[in-house]
């Protein structure tokens, strides 16, 4: 039995797993005290399972009714790398590629439940964590969306880079149950008296960052605990864009992925090879794989973009 087929067994035996407890839990919740709403279905009560790292109190909404939801959020002094988010430009073809990705999501979104998309690639270098940040922005500039940007790459987290924020408290230090929900997410601000302004196309974003747990990353990812994540703050965004670990080297990507409502690969143009996307595909073969982003395509000539789709049933570029 090949590796591939045992890990694609039991990725199938996990997600078939989970569905059954949040099938019985439907079945038993006559309470709607503590309640989430998952993914545009019926309300269920989560309770913490029995995990290392949970903490039962933490398990419930963060926010306080009594006064505005993103403004308990804390705020922290971003730097943004601007070369890195092409996103934050008026105009120029890097920004209209983000702009048609975002599209066809609007249009899949349109077919069937789609809020949290889990970004991922074969192997390093592709550009994940580059597509996964943009394509959050681009979200969260349009309509003055909600968009909260998780990074779920706990081995090498990179997005607190890009955006110049720092790197704990994070989401493994969420996970391990070290954190509270709300102090491991953030929005950007200002240092004080610099006499700056805050760039006003960030305010939309909520950010997550890795936090410290690289060599806990494959126990945290797996301990259902982002499963609870995902629902307790579904309901306060319109979208949740996550970075994830190259899913061909380690299982944290599919861990995580199981949470979310649908997964997108990037490939990196003249470097990723076919059989490095098979074996992608082949490992998120559990998830909902929407498809395809080729990332650092040469412009064509006539600006039709080089986001390409898959799928009978899905958008092409």
């Amino acid at each position: 039995m090949s590796k591939i087929y045992e890990a694609l067994l039991r990725a199938e035996l996990d997600r078939v797993a989970l569905q059954e407890g949040r099938d019985s839990k439907l079945q038993q919740s006559d309470s709607l005290e503590g309640a989430f709403h998952i993914a545009g279905e019926a309300k269920t009560e989560i309770t913490p399972a029995p995990l290392a790292y949970a903490e039962p109190d933490q398990l419930v909404s963060p926010f306080d009714g009594g006064t505005s939801v993103f403004g308990q959020i804390r705020k922290s002094v971003w730097t943004p790398r601007m070369e890195s988010l092409p996103s934050l430009m008026h105009r120029g073809a890097s920004v209209e590629q983000f702009r048609s990705l975002r599209s066809h999501l609007y249009e899949l979104r349109a077919a069937k439940t789609l809020k949290s998309v889990l970004v991922s690639s074969g192997l390093p270098q592709e550009g994940k964590s580059f597509v996964a940040a943009n394509l959050a922005l681009s979200l969260a500039l349009h309509k003055n969306s909600k968009v909260l940007l998780i990074d779920g790459d706990m081995r090498r987290p990179t997005l607190h880079s890009i955006l110049g924020c720092g790197l704990e408290p994070g989401l493994a230090d969420y996970l391990s149950g070290e954190s509270r929900l709300l102090d491991v997410m953030q929005q950007p601000m200002v240092a004080a008296n610099s006499g700056e302004k805050l760039d006003q196309r960030l305010e939309a974003l909520t950010f997550m960052s890795g936090g410290a747990g690289a060599d806990r990353a494959s126990d945290l990812s797996s301990n259902k605990r982002f499963d609870e994540l995902i629902a307790t703050v579904s309901p306060y965004f319109d979208w949740i864009i996550v970075d994830s670990s190259p899913i061909n080297l380690v299982s944290d990507a599919a861990n995580l992925g199981r949470a979310c409502d649908g997964v997108l690969l990037v490939a990196r143009a003249a470097n990723t090879q076919l059989a490095t996307a098979k074996k992608a595909v082949a490992e998120f073969k559990a998830a909902n794989l929407l498809g395809f982003v080729l990332n650092a395509a040469a412009a064509p000539p006539k600006g039709n973009g080089y986001y390409g789709y898959y799928g009978e049933d899905t958008a092409k570029a």
